[in-house]
Formats: C-alpha cells, sequence, structure tokens
C-alpha cells in the first residue's frame, strides 16, 4: 500500500451526461503516482518495472496518469481512478512467468506431416480431368 504523499489529485470539469450540472462541477478526476516518491516503498526494481510497462501514461514528470470522469459524482469517478490506479500497478509488477523452448514431439510432427498430405491429395484430387 502507498501513502497518500505519493499520489497527486485534481479536479475538472467533466463532460458527459449531466445537463448544466456538468458545468459547474468538477467531477472529473485526475490521479498521477509520483514514480520517485514511491521508489522509497516500492524499491527501484519495482518501479522500473512500472516505468516499462505503463511507459504510455507517463506524463513529462515521470507519473503514471489515470483519469476517470464517467460518474456524475467526485467521489465515484474518485473510488473509479483508484481502483483503476490499483489494477495497473498490480498488472505492472505482476511477474512474468519464464518461458522454457520446448520440441514439438514426434508423434505431433507426424500429425502434422499427415494433415499436410491429406489436404495436398483432396486438392489434387479436386483438379478435375480434362
Amino acid at each position: 500500500m502507498l501513502p497518500k504523499d505519493c499520489f497527486h489529485l485534481s479536479f475538472a470539469r467533466g463532460g458527459g451526461p449531466g445537463g448544466q450540472h456538468v458545468n459547474k462541477t468538477e467531477t472529473k478526476v485526475d490521479l498521477r503516482l509520483d514514480l520517485a516518491a514511491a521508489a522509497a516503498v516500492l524499491g527501484d526494481d519495482d518501479v522500473a518495472r512500472i516505468r516499462e510497462a505503463l511507459a504510455g501514461r507517463l506524463d513529462a514528470e515521470g507519473r503514471v496518469c489515470v483519469t476517470a470522469s464517467e460518474h456524475r459524482s467526485q467521489f465515484q469517478n474518485l473510488e473509479a481512478a483508484m481502483e483503476r490506479m490499483r489494477s495497473l500497478l498490480a498488472s505492472a509488477l505482476m511477474r512474468r512467468k519464464k518461458r522454457y523452448a520446448t520440441r514439438p514431439t514426434r508423434g505431433s510432427q507426424r500429425r502434422r506431416v499427415d494433415e499436410k498430405r491429406h489436404r495436398g491429395e483432396i486438392k489434387r484430387g479436386r483438379q478435375g480431368l480434362d
């Protein structure tokens, strides 16, 4: 769990449903995670992994940006933005399973060649005798 001082929160007027209410209330939430401050909690390796995985979501200062404006209330948009940030960080920090190269089995190679031969026979059978 990251401390609150790692996040920068701002609000803006969001579009979408709400009629005239939308023009006078700031319901859009802009949530940013300062990776430099988060490095003290997460560590440099995890921060590097986040930077690499979420490179498209970084702003000029190197903060991860998430916005939410789908709800009419500021509180619901804040919850949505926090949940989105949580899922982004969880997917970025998940360690991928190392893959090992394997070779096809003899049986699978035989089945593949047999199927190719069978398809060729089908196509040869379509060639009409003129």
